[in-house]
């Protein structure tokens, strides 16, 4: 049966699929790694003259390991787009805008990426010009303090968001030793004293910006025969020479923590819970149904949603979900409490449904419901060249490649409802708790 309801979903979404309905993922796709080491992904789609181009550097936040020299990975996201002897910044941009192409790049706690939309007959020139920023890339010691210095007011602008600040401050209480303790954008003091740390930069892109801490995904109208040869003359004279992170593992948490922030300007309170979670592996059965349980408890079918976001309406916003990260980090709980004095309750009630599921089981019907709209869901995302590039990155970064897409879903379906209960009992205790409690200017 879930094999007929997939194939009808892929039919309902116009995608072109492998006949192997075992697999979820439903593009048939091509990988080659070249000499350097450097892995190509090629995903041909049809119906479409688009192509997405994404490079994927398998460098976040998390890398940032050194004491005093968080906010680098972020950083390289800006300065990529300083340009080389052959392509300068400006010309650059003007080639990207000739192109009618739409350029960026984001950055996360464990990789950073930058992806290009544009028209398959332009693949070769974005090739010639992505590559060369990849192993040219050039900027003087003014240009770089330049641009710390414009990313102190970016970090300034970002705490404008309250959210932003509660990130920041979990983040920091959370973990002691693992990278994870600071955000992407870095500590504020390591931001503040970037400008004069030109010679460091360079030796962060010597060692991470290297063909075998990188993938490239092209997705979309093109040939692959084609695009591996033009991978082939465009990239094989990157150098190799990747140095590892020397990260530090978290030590084990023994109490909870808590702690009250203050935000400069007005907003509602926000409750934000974090237990520590674990890696993102599809073959941990206790990770898997906790991903699960996120929805199960705290999505907007579940329960508790609808009586604090719909009934009661003390509660503005509410989700949960336990990230996919390289190393274990955190099942969060977010919530936008209305009134101040309705966060107690609102915790009250996150613990009681907590505390509910620890003994009482969810319906197999329910259960299998919400498993079937998450495939749906992901299905429904891939209808675009830009879509489909764009939801791999991360699945690329943990895994080196796609493959492990089919065998999350996999173990997924397989999961049972006792493996919830086993997982609410296994993550959610009072030593691994971590909470921060937002307020606002009166």
């Amino acid at each position: 049966m879930k094999k007929i309801l997939l194939t009808l979903i892929l039919l309902s979404t116009g995608i072109t699929f492998s006949q192997n309905t075992n697999k979820v993922f439903p593009y048939n796709y091509s990988e080659k790694v070249l000499s350097n080491g450097l892995k190509v992904i090629l995903i041909p789609m049809e119906n479409t003259d688009i192509v997405a181009y994404f490079t994927v550097v398998r460098t976040g936040s998390r890398d940032e390991w050194e004491e005093g020299k968080s906010g680098f990975a972020h950083f390289f996201e800006h300065m990529m787009f300083r340009g080389t002897e052959r392509f300068p910044g400006n010309v650059y941009d003007s080639i990207v805008t000739s192109l009618g192409a739409d350029a960026n790049a984001y950055t996360s706690l464990d990789l950073t990426v930058y992806h290009m939309k544009f028209a398959s007959e332009d693949l070769e020139t974005v090739m010639d010009i992505e590559s060369d920023r990849f192993r040219n890339l050039k900027y003087s010691k003014e240009e770089f303090q330049t641009e710390s210095g414009a990313i102190y007011g970016e970090y300034r602008k970002g705490r404008t968001s309250p959210w932003s600040v509660a990130f920041e401050s979990m983040q920091n209480m959370a973990f002691d030793k693992h990278t994870y303790k600071h955000t992407t954008i870095g500590f504020e003091k390591d931001i503040k004293d970037m400008p004069n740390l030109y010679d460091y930069s360079l030796s962060f892109y010597k060692r991470y910006y290297r063909p075998e801490n990188c993938v490239l995904l092209v997705v979309g109208a093109i040939d692959n025969e084609k695009t591996f040869r033009l991978a082939e003359k465009y990239y094989s004279e990157w150098k190799s020479g990747y140095v590892s992170p020397k990260i530090d593992s978290e030590p084990v948490q023994t109490s909870s923590r808590k702690e009250e922030v203050g935000y400069e300007g007005r907003t509602l309170p926000l409750l934000y819970i974090g237990y520590k979670g674990e890696k993102f592996d599809v073959n941990n059965k206790n990770y898997l149904a906790a991903r699960a349980f996120a929805n199960i408890a705290f999505g907007e079918t579940s329960e508790l949603y609808k009586k604090l976001v719909l009934k009661e309406q003390k509660v503005q916003y509410l989700m949960a979900n336990m990230t996919s990260t390289r190393d274990p980090y955190l099942f969060q709980i977010m919530s936008m409490v209305k009134d101040e004095n309705d966060i107690n309750y609102v915790s009250e009630e996150i613990n009681k449904t907590i505390e509910y599921y620890k003994k009482n089981k969810v319906s197999e019907e329910l259960f299998n419901k919400l498993l079937m709209r998450e495939k749906y869901s992901f299905l429904m995302s891939l209808d675009n060249p830009a879509n489909v590039a764009g939801i791999l990155p991360q699945y690329i970064t943990i895994s080196g490649g796609i493959n492990v897409i089919d065998e999350y879903f996999s173990k997924m379906e397989k999961l049972t409802v006792d493996d919830i209960n086993n997982a609410v009992n296994y993550y959610f205790t009072p030593e691994k708790m971590n909470q921060i409690i937002l307020k606002g200017a009166k």
